[in-house]
Parts: structure tokens; sequence; C-alpha cells
């Protein structure tokens, strides 16, 4: 009996090996189809299925139908690489020390099974089944940990479930699996310059500035001298208020190519945006001066009044003494008492005023003093603005934007005297108005032959049309008033 138990026992393991060895013979054959059929059935049976022999066979058979190039194959399961790798993982469990176990580690971690996880991650994503896509090129990433090709896909895959699903997407996630895989891309030097910045942006936008700064480091020491990330590390760096600092690495690149006429723009943007930012500090600071002064002022003429007032009253007082029964007197001094009484109110008032403006730390002269150093660091900046535009058009005469740029430069100037002239009084106007408004029409006049140019490069700028003809209109005006236009010196 006991002879016949263990023949039986034998018999059983020869069935487990003759069913393993039926499914990959098949496999080998090429009939998967019969192959996927014979397996699947296999691990069904109860005795078969406890054997690591029997997933493992499943797992290679999955794989290769993952791996096929033959749409009838790939169609017998479009999950055949997570089945593939699930199988593997069975294996594992139901003979966790089995002699195959180191071979199934290497299986899970192997070429092949990070071609079955790359090829259905492509085919989801030209499905268009973006979070499936992400879901198998992750485990691709996480097959092949050094690879580049998985994490980028599956980075991108994040960014088109966004786009697909629009509102409904759920942002935060899939942002952050665009990161986490851009950075795996990025960390496994992945040769992208172009995602590289990606990131970089991305990490600016979620106001991560000190990550995004140091993404791009990292890349431009991949990517030495490339524009691009270095004109995107300016970007980020003007966005988060670090305006000098952007310049600063801006001239870097300038210094490195001179007669790069684009970045010569790009700097005279950068002055032309400094030089706004200070002037609006300096009205603020103007502003401030001003209503300090007002209000101090203010204060300083409403206690005359009040002097005015206690005089009238002493005026009053002794006039009633001499005529005691006089009632329009009493009746004029009761007026002024009134008028004293509200006069303190006004005159209160303004004392917490000007106190809460002490309180602020506002100090006319300095503000004063402040604004004049501001309009001064903005005329340096407008001038650098200008010398980089001049640069431009040095380098490339036919720069649209440096042309556009310097004619605006110009331009303003020009309304900024303009101005100036429209607040003269008639007496000021007739000493000397028509000399000053010469000047005004030749900084006008300045401007001409950049819009001009620019209008040569790019004629469908609805922004440049409208300041052309607006300035052609102020042109012809100082014509008809028989102004004579005198260009200033640059």
């Amino acid at each position: 009996m006991k002879h016949l138990l263990a023949l039986s026992a034998a018999t059983v393991l020869s069935f487990s090996a003759v069913a393993q060895n039926k499914a990959i013979l098949l496999k080998e054959q090429g009939a998967l189809d019969k192959a996927k059929a014979e397996i699947d059935n296999n691990v069904t049976e109860a005795k078969l299925s406890t054997k690591a022999k029997t997933w493992q066979a499943r797992a290679q058979i999955y794989e290769a139908i993952a791996v096929s190039n033959d749409p009838k194959v790939v169609a017998l399961d479009s999950n055949a690489a997570m089945t593939a790798y699930e199988s593997y993982k069975k294996a594992l469990e139901v003979e966790p020390n089995s002699k195959i176990t180191k071979e199934i580690n290497d299986a899970l971690s192997g070429q092949m099974m990070y071609s079955a996880m790359m090829n259905q991650g492509v085919r989801r994503y030209q499905a268009k089944n973006y979070d499936a896509a992400i879901s198998a090129l992750g485990m691709a990433s996480q097959i092949n940990p050094k690879d580049t090709a998985a994490p980028l896909y599956a980075g991108i895959s994040a960014q088109q479930a966004i786009s697909q699903k629009g509102e409904g997407a759920d942002k935060p996630k899939y942002t952050a699996l665009t990161k986490e895989q851009f950075e795996k891309y990025t960390s496994n030097g992945g040769k992208d310059a172009t995602i590289w910045a990606m990131l970089a942006s991305m990490y600016s936008t979620d106001k991560e500035t000190d990550k995004a700064l140091a993404t791009l480091d990292r890349a431009l020491k991949v990517f030495p001298g490339n524009r691009d990330l270095s004109t995107t590390r300016v970007s980020i760096m003007q966005q988060n208020g670090r305006l000098d600092d952007a310049i600063a690495s801006m001239k870097e690149v300038y210094d490195k190519n001179p007669n790069d006429a684009q970045t010569a723009v790009n700097l005279g943007i950068m002055y032309d945006n400094k030089a706004n930012t200070l002037e609006t500090d300096a009205k603020k600071a103007t502003d401030e001066a001003k209503r300090g002064g007002q209000l101090t002022k203010k204060l300083a003429d409403e206690k005359a009044v009040l002097e005015t007032f206690n005089s009238e009253v002493v005026r009053l007082a002794a006039a009633i003494k001499k005529q005691p029964k006089n009632a329009d007197l009493k009746r004029q001094l009761a007026d002024v008492q009134g008028k004293i009484a509200e006069q303190k109110t006004k005159i209160a008032e303004l004392d917490q005023q000007v106190k809460a403006e002490a309180g602020k730390g506002v100090d006319g002269a300095a503000l004063a003093s402040k604004a004049a150093k501001l309009n001064a660091e903005t005329d340096e900046a407008k001038k650098m603005a200008r010398q980089y535009y001049e640069k431009a058009l040095a380098a490339d005469p036919n720069n649209y934007e440096g042309n556009f740029n310097m004619g605006v430069a110009y331009f303003n100037e020009a309304v900024v005297m303009k101005r100036e002239v429209d607040n003269m009084s008639m007496s000021d106007y007739s000493k000397n108005g028509k000399e000053v408004e010469g000047r005004v029409c030749g900084k006008f006049k300045q401007a001409l032959p950049y819009f001009t140019k620019a209008k040569s490069i790019k004629a469908d700028d609805p922004q440049l049309l409208s300041t052309l003809e607006q300035l052609e209109t102020i042109l012809k005006q100082f014509e008809g008033k028989n102004i004579a236009c005198v260009e200033p010196t640059k």
C-alpha cells in the first residue's frame, strides 16, 4: 500500500510537470492563444495552483502576449503585463522558498518584464486610457529604476489626463504624479531639455521656487549654454520678485554670446520692467510724502483759524463789557464760540491723522529723498534698457522686438515730456512753451523709424499698428501748430 501511495504522488508530480511543459511548449510554438487557455486552466486546478512553476509558466506566457507585435495576440489580454507581474508574485506567495525563487525575482526586475510593462503602457497611452498608461509605465519605471523612457511617458500621460478630464481632473494628484515621474527622468539623466524646463516651471507654479531654480541649475550642467533653460531660469526669478538676480543671470548668458540679439532684447525688457517697478515705488513715496506734508500744513492752517476765532472772542468779550445790554454782540459771541467748538473737533481729527501717519514711520523729508533716489534709478534702468535694445539691433537690425521696444521707450519718454507741457500755466507757456513742445515733438519723432522698421518686419501686430497710428496723428498735430521738431540727443 505504501508503495502504491508513493507511486500516486509521483504520478501527480509528473502530471504537474506535463501540464506546465505543455503550456510552455505551446508558447514556444507561437500558439499563445492555446498556451493561454492551457495555463489559465492549470491555475484553477487545486494541486497545480499550489506550485510556483505553474504561476511562473503563466507569467512567462502573459509576458509573451504583452511584448507581441501581433494585434491578434495582444487582443488576447490587454492587461497581459500586469497579469504576468501578478503571476510572478503569486509564484513567490505559494512557494516562498522554492528552487526557482531567485529566478522569479530576477524575472520581476528583468528586461522581459520591463518590455511587457512598457508595451502595455504605450498601448494604453495610444488608446488615450491615461490612468492605465500611468499605472503600467509607473511599474516599468519601478522594474528598471535607472530608465528614462518609462518615467518620461508616465509624466506625459499624467499631463494628458489633466487635459482630457478638464475641470473634472484631480489636478493636484496628476500634477504630483507628473513631477514625481519627471524627477525620475531628470535624475536618471534624461536628455530632453524641454522636460527639465517643464519640471522647473511646474515647481515655480506651485511656489516651490528653490526647487525650480535647483532643477534648472542641474539642467544647465547637463545642457551647458542652453539658452532656453537660461531664459526659463531668468523668467522664474522675475516671476518671484528676484529681478536683480534675474538680470545678473541673463547678463552672464549675454556675456558668453554678445552677438545674441534675443538675449540683448530680453535684457532690455528686464531693465524696462525694473524701471516700471522703480517708477511705481517712486510715485508711492512721493504721494506719501505729499500726504504727510499736506496733513501737517492743513493742521497748522486750522490752528491758525482757531487763533483767529479766539482773538474774536477776546474782542467781543471786551465790547460786551462796555455794552452789557447789546444783544447783537452777545449773539456774535455765541456764534464764534460755536465755531471754536467745531474748529477744535476738526483740529483733533487732523491731529489724529498726523499722529497716525507718524506712527507708520512717515517722514516727509525722508520719503522725498527716497523718491528722488528711486527716480534716478528709474532713469538709469531706462537708459540700460535702451542700450541693450541698441545692442540687439546692432547684432540683428531686423529684430522685431528690439525695434518695437526701442520705439516704445522713446514714445513713452515723449508722453512724460508732453504731460509737463500740458500742465504749464498760460504764463509759463507763453514764455517757453513752444520751445519745450519742439523738444517733445523731437522725442516723439525719435520713435518713428523704429516703429516703421518694426512694421516692415511684422505688419499684422495690432498693438504696433495702433501705436504707430497714434504717433503719426501726434506728429501731424505738431505740424499743424507749426512746431519745429528738435530731436534731443540720445
